[in-house]
């Protein structure tokens, strides 16, 4: 066979093998029974857009695949009002005499959770079933989270995945009066309905799946801020850290829209973006990690720096007071170019002879130390990143074990920790070659 041929032979059994792939990648949902009851649903409220369809993506799960070209600054969806689920609706609900007659007024966000929870219960009958109906089961937030998963979180995420967990707790416990307000709506008794599972399935449905549109301040509404709207179909696009797009509520048009800015090939997913969050963020967010994410660093906390420090340093409470007095112990960090200029700028202030005192002020507004100073604050950022990378070896090691034998939820919780600490991994391995070629200078 010519050359020609052997090529033309090898490009076909490349694109055979691209196409299969791309089958084997991701599986279109549009024939499942629930999605077409909700393309039905939304067709109902005016939206019929045939340019995204639901797709199981095997690398994101579910999400929205173009069908068509979008060019950049083209519309990729655009919701009208009446598919939203905001405060208003549920003010115009059964339950809004119930939530204007309750004194403190309720939050936005909980009235939103006690629909969501009430719309749940009410099955078929439910106005909002066909949405519902997609919403997941249950979440990979750190509110799910056992004690034993959050232990092994990097450490500055763990002080707030516990927060987390304390804030759910006292919503639950400072709205039973309220639950049990809505008693009439019911025939059986409302703390069967309202359990703090599905309290927190409705609280993360909300926190994960709203987009951010401003509301007129309700009289009916606590004075926290109304920025929630659930928006079905829509809210099945997923994050990507490097796509851009502009989205808000559309006044003229009454529709929620989302443009891209660069554009999205035929039968590739569509994306949408949360915003410049790093991945402690996404996951205490919306329960997920973005591999690759521009926007993430490993922290350093108190606890980490303080391993690299000198006890016999008797300035050393001193400059720790002063670091943090000048908002210096907050956000010290790694990224993929190496130690951050605030964990640098501590580590000079850090290195600093007794007789240097009168230099700390000029430090950190950036001033130069010596050289010999300068090879101490190197060889402290990389003995804080091998110990950093040591826990996260351990942490890693423990969750492959905890892996084993564990149920589906459980599973997922350890498998978004799991990919947190590969990203932060992967992070350390770039900052130690940073750092070990700054040495050799």
């Amino acid at each position: 066979m010519n050359k020609s041929g052997c090529r033309a032979g090898r490009r076909a059994r490349k694109k055979r093998r691209k196409k299969h792939e791309s089958r084997v990648s991701k599986v279109t949902l549009t024939h499942e029974a629930q999605f077409v009851l909700l393309r039905r649903w939304l067709k109902e409220r005016g939206f019929a857009s045939q340019s995204l369809i639901p797709v199981d993506f095997h690398d994101t799960g579910r999400g929205l695949m173009a069908t068509q070209t979008i060019k950049a600054k083209d519309m990729v969806i655009s919701l009208p009002e009446k598919c939203l689920l905001t405060s208003s609706t549920v003010l115009k609900s059964y339950m809004g005499d119930y939530i204007k007659r309750w004194h403190p007024p309720i939050s936005p966000l909980l009235a939103l959770c006690c629909f969501l929870i009430t719309e749940r219960h009410r099955g078929d009958a439910s106005e909002w079933s066909p949405y519902i109906n997609i919403l997941p089961k249950t979440y990979t937030c750190p509110v799910y989270f056992s004690n034993d998963i959050i232990g092994l979180l990097p450490g500055s995420l763990q002080k707030k995945a516990t927060e987390q967990k304390e804030q759910f707790q006292e919503l639950c416990c400072s709205s039973l009066m309220f639950f049990h307000s809505l008693q009439p709506l019911f025939t059986q008794p409302t703390e069967e309905l309202f359990t703090q599972d599905a309290l927190r399935w409705a609280w993360c449905s909300v926190n994960t799946r709203t987009v951010y549109m401003e509301h007129d301040q309700s009289n009916y509404l606590s004075r926290e801020k109304d920025v929630y709207a659930l928006a079905p179909y829509l809210d099945l696009l997923n994050h990507c850290p490097n796509i851009q797009v502009e989205a808000g509520f559309n006044k003229e048009t009454h529709c929620y829209e989302v443009r891209s800015v660069q554009g999205c090939k035929k039968f590739q997913q569509a994306f949408i973006n949360y915003g410049p969050h790093d991945n402690h963020r996404l996951l205490l967010e919306y329960g997920f990690v973005a591999p690759g994410n521009p926007h993430s660093v490993v922290y350093v906390d108190l606890g980490t720096l303080k391993l690299c420090l000198d006890e016999r340093d008797k300035q050393l409470t001193q400059k720790l007071l002063y670091l943090k007095d000048n908002n210096f112990l907050r956000n010290l960090t790694f990224g993929m170019d190496g130690p951050s200029w605030r964990l640098m700028t501590a580590l000079r202030l850090l290195s600093l002879k007794p007789e240097q005192y009168t230099s700390w002020k000029s430090v950190l507004l950036g001033a130069a130390v010596s050289q010999d100073r300068e090879e101490w604050c190197i060889q402290s950022a990389l003995k804080l990143c091998n110990n950093l990378t040591d826990g996260n070896v351990k942490a890693l090691e423990r969750l492959s074990q905890l892996k084993q034998g564990a149920n589906l939820s459980r599973l997922e919780q350890l498998c978004v920790v799991e990919s947190l600490r590969q990203e932060e991994q992967r992070i350390l391995e770039h900052t130690r070659v940073v750092l070990q070629n700054l040495q050799r200078q």
